[in-house]
């Protein structure tokens, strides 16, 4: 798996309108912080799959979207993970913490408490 944290231009619209989507039905607003595997995507198919990396705030969660493009607008499903298959697994260890949402974490957490355990189990925090 291959994540990239630049959207590229020829899909913004699309990781957009499921991002819209997906925000509508949430208590905390998230943002899109990577992509994965986006050179595998054909650039003019009407429907796309796409994998994101959302984050709001410290939690950051991977979720696959339909998205159609219909005239001059997108339909938006989320596709349901098989328990069966072992492709939509946890995201690999280097997704954990992505880099964009953790920025300044550290610094936010020492300048409120006296210290700061930070706990890692085999690439995870």
């Amino acid at each position: 798996m291959i994540v990239q944290e630049t959207i590229p231009e020829s899909f913004r619209s699309e990781v957009e309108a499921a991002l819209t989507w997906f925000n509508q039905e949430q208590e905390k607003i998230f943002e899109v912080t990577g992509i994965l595997d986006p050179e595998s995507l054909e650039q003019d198919a009407v429907e796309k799959t796409l994998k994101l990396i959302l984050c709001s705030g410290d939690q950051c969660e991977q979720r696959t979207f339909n998205v159609r493009k219909e005239s001059d607008r997108y339909t938006v499903s989320l596709v349901s993970a098989d328990p069966l298959d072992r492709s939509m697994e946890s995201p690999p260890a280097i997704l954990d913490p992505p880099p964009g949402p953790r920025r300044g974490f550290l610094d936010r957490a020492l300048g409120q408490h006296a210290f700061v355990v930070l706990v890692f189990y085999r690439g995870f925090w």
